[in-house]
């Protein structure tokens, strides 16, 4: 009987035991955050252009070290209006037509900064350009985040910081190819280009769909529906984003019409900084620490001092010639870009604590190292071939740990953690902190390192990085893998470690016993 059983039932081969393949990368999604995500190439650019263009500017300009560190840190400053004001804009008018505007800002100060005739038309310029930089930076991660499948969107939010890297890289670039023209044309040139980027992402963008999740807030259930169709990976996923979507937004799930009246208060955001500073739920207080708390350290760990004043750290560090600190830069670009390509890939892998607490572990080491090789050299009377190598070594192993890490996972982690009718306004409140700390940053650089030497900065910068790891390991609870409606289940307790740390447990047993059942499953196929 057990025989005819078993002659009658198909034949199994050890490959049916095989895990199911996960599906391929949604090519839709992918398309729709490359095209969001390059809007923050103007922000790299115009930080990469400038730590170059500031030595032609200042000799051409005859301008003080002081009017050098407004000039090149008050972009960051600028761009909070921007910042501030994207939330309430990409609420009013869109995801989509928020980042056309963000383009139309820049390249109006791009030319400005292009023609400027002076320090006073330069500075306008900068305060333009600033405000489409805050617009860009605050919508790009929010955009990829609501279009992006749960699956990938580490890998996809990720992507602004990429870009972010790859503008850096061509303003080095940029300075170096235009070092050579006269010296009235050439830094003009370097700033005036930078337009030319910011009217294709404007026309390109017209293409893109809009963000589901704010065509559910404004009762286009339809309109939000075809989008999630393309943006899942299943037809399946799309109806449970969607229900998730409507659950979020207060929406019946019963409601189906494709065209349904919605609150307006809800869709206007009234209320929504009360939530958020006034009298906010201690799950949303834990969320506003956690969101703020990660931009406020991703600068004020110094990586804008090295991307913006590397020729003069280089300088410090012994380099006199002008053409070798821009090659130098652009080195430190190369490895800063290449870095960030490589976290895109693990941010969905290995979760985001492991490679920010990883991240930041190395940065306080290189970051000591480099103050502690700057300080050789500023107290040596002749030249540490040593010491320059190391310093100059120290530098590109400290952007490579920030690009591996808290630099992306910054952006992925802070446009992902916020409630739905929170999110604009919560991210444009990250991204403010961020711009405001990278502005004191890099406005107070160079008055900093000689108020307490080159190599006391970066002892400070190492000094802060550790009080940044310790508060991502108490505070950032792991986001991998979830939904965005889900978020606020993980936040708000204060065991959230220690459970965290039990589910990993259970997960690691499941998938032991699945593996001992799979080599069961396999000798019993041998047997038969």
């Amino acid at each position: 009987m057990a025989g005819a059983e078993r002659s009658n039932q198909q034949p199994k081969s050890i490959a049916d035991f095989d895990p199911q393949k996960k599906p391929k990368r949604n090519k839709y999604a992918f398309a729709c955050a490359i095209l969001a995500s390059m809007t923050s190439i103007l922000l790299g650019y115009d930080i990469g252009v400038m730590s170059g263009a500031a030595i032609f500017i200042k000799e051409d300009l005859k301008i003080s070290d002081v009017q050098v560190e407004i000039l090149v840190g008050t972009l960051n400053i600028y761009s909070l209006v921007g910042s501030a004001a994207a939330g309430r804009t990409s609420d009013w008018i869109g995801r989509r037509y928020t980042i056309v505007l963000a383009a139309a800002i820049f390249f109006a100060g791009a030319l400005l900064m292009g023609f400027s005739t002076n320090y006073a038309f330069l500075m306008v310029g900068r305060f333009v350009a600033g405000i489409g930089v805050g617009y860009a930076l605050m919508i790009a991660p929010v955009y990829t985040a609501e279009v992006s499948p749960a699956s990938t969107r580490g890998f996809l939010t990720s992507f602004p910081e990429v870009f972010i890297n790859g503008g850096i890289l061509l303003g080095y670039v940029s300075n170096f190819a235009l070092s050579k023209l006269s010296l009235r044309l050439g830094w003009r040139m370097m700033l005036g280009i930078g337009a030319i980027p910011s009217v294709f992402l404007g026309l390109v963008i017209l293409f893109m769909p809009e963000s589901p999740r704010w065509l559910v807030m404004q009762g286009k259930l339809g309109d939000a529906k075809k989008v999630l169709d393309k943006t899942s990976d299943s037809k399946e996923e799309a109806l449970l984003r969607l229900a998730d979507i409507k659950e979020a937004a207060g929406i019946p799930p019963e409601c189906n019409d494709d065209v349904i009246s919605v609150q307006s208060k809800g869709n206007r955001g009234e209320g929504v900084w009360k939530e958020l500073l006034i009298r906010p739920t201690p799950v949303v207080r834990h969320i506003l620490i956690a969101g703020v708390g990660i931009h406020f350290f991703q600068q004020a760990s110094g990586i804008d001092a090295v991307v913006l004043y590397s020729p003069r750290i280089f300088e410090k560090a012994g380099i006199t010639s002008s053409n070798q600190m821009l090659l130098a830069t652009i080195a430190v670009g190369v490895v800063k870009t290449i870095s960030i390509l490589v976290a895109t890939f693990f941010l969905d892998r290995i979760g985001r604590r492991p490679l920010l607490l990883s991240s930041v572990g190395g940065m306080i080491v290189s970051l000591t190292t480099l103050g502690f090789s700057l300080t050789i050299i500023d107290h040596s009377h002749k030249k540490l071939t040593w010491a320059v190598g190391l310093a100059i070594t120290t530098v590109m192993s400290f952007v490579a740990f920030f690009s591996i890490g808290l630099g992306p996972i910054t952006w992925v982690y802070s446009s992902e953690i916020f409630p739905l009718k929170l999110r604009a306004q919560g991210t444009s409140m990250g991204v403010a902190i961020n711009r405001l700390t990278s502005g004191v940053i890099s406005t107070t650089f160079i008055s900093l390192y000689k108020a307490m030497t080159i190599g006391g900065s970066f002892f400070l910068f190492a000094g802060i990085a550790l009080v940044a790891w310790l508060f991502f390991y108490m505070c950032l609870p792991e986001t991998q893998g979830r939904n965005l409606e889900d978020m606020e289940g993980i936040f708000g307790n204060l065991n959230w470690l220690r459970d965290s740390k039990a589910a990993k447990k259970r997960a690691a047993d499941n998938r032991s016993n699945s593996g001992s059942s799979r080599a069961s499953n396999v000798q019993l196929v041998v047997a038969l």
